[in-house]
């Protein structure tokens, strides 16, 4: 036989009223359905958990040990429901670098207008699902394929590539650059969640790389006049620092930027925030 949350409840909730009278109040059942609950978890230990008597219950040597295993079972049990139930009233958005860049914050005051029961929350997460597979987000900002059969993508946008260049250099001082003016430097890569690789110059001519992880040591190595980098505009826009500047590399293809969520289980809310993703990039690409 095996062991039931209820079994459990019956167990602390018997402990905690003292007698199995009070734990069915409790617990809104009757007597005998406590008593079978007890019998049960009993049954499935192979132990006797608690002695009874005419005036009180009182807990075996294991009855002690396993019903404060049972606390903390039902606690946890309890921390999955108030996960779920702070989840519907959220809509988490993963990202690694920089979540929308610019329509980031327009697209939050335009959620929270249209969607007032459902807040719009963006979560970071240097992983190549940004997110996805560690459960922190329910949809994610995707601008590099993502070959997982497990999940759904939905293009909303494109975005011009830009290169991260210490503000001291002579490459800071032009307004726009070119992918064969990068080519003479290190460039800095993160192999997990960047949208750069040394496949986007030619075989002949691709620059020497230097991998790094997360956005924050991507700048602090640029700052540094330690390497270079090259991203997606909205990392321009939304991860400004002292020391580095960001110029457009006017001949670099552009990147897509995708929605990607759980084939599984996609958001009630999916088809609204993608239609109203894929406006902002439209809006900002009309003359």
């Amino acid at each position: 036989m095996d062991m039931e949350l209820r079994h459990l409840r019956a167990l602390v909730a018997v402990v905690d009223a003292g007698t199995f009278t009070d734990a069915a109040v409790a617990l809104g059942c009757s007597q005998p359905s406590v008593s079978r609950s007890i019998a049960a978890l009993e049954a499935a230990l192979g132990t006797r958990l608690l002695e009874r008597s005419k005036q009180h219950v009182l807990l075996t040597g294991s009855g002690i040990r396993v019903v404060a295993h049972a606390r903390r079972v039902l606690e946890e049990v309890a921390h999955l429901y108030r996960i779920v139930e702070a989840s519907s009233a959220e809509l988490r958005v993963g990202y690694a670098y920089a979540a929308l860049g610019k329509h980031t914050r327009r697209l939050q005051k335009a959620w929270a207008a249209a969607h007032p029961e459902v807040a719009l929350v963006f979560v970071q997460s240097n992983s190549s699902t940004a997110g996805l597979s560690e459960g922190i987000a329910d949809v994610a900002v995707i601008r590099r394929p993502l070959a997982d059969d497990r999940f759904d993508v939905a293009t909303v946008g494109v975005e011009a590539r830009y290169a991260a260049v210490d503000t001291d250099s002579a490459l800071a001082r032009r307004r726009s650059l070119r992918m064969a003016d990068l080519a003479r430097h290190t460039i800095a890569i993160d192999c997990r969640s960047g949208t750069t690789t040394p496949n986007l110059w030619p075989p002949d001519a691709r620059p020497r790389t230097r991998t790094i992880e997360g956005v924050d040591e991507w700048l602090t190595l640029i700052a540094a006049g330690q390497a270079i980098g090259m991203t997606a505009e909205a990392t321009a826009n939304q991860n400004p620092r002292p020391g580095v500047a960001y110029r457009i590399v006017t001949d670099a293809p552009e990147i897509e930027v995708r929605l990607a969520w759980w084939k599984d289980d996609p958001p009630a809310q999916l088809p609204a925030l993608v239609e109203m993703t894929r406006e902002l990039y439209a809006a900002a690409r009309r003359p």
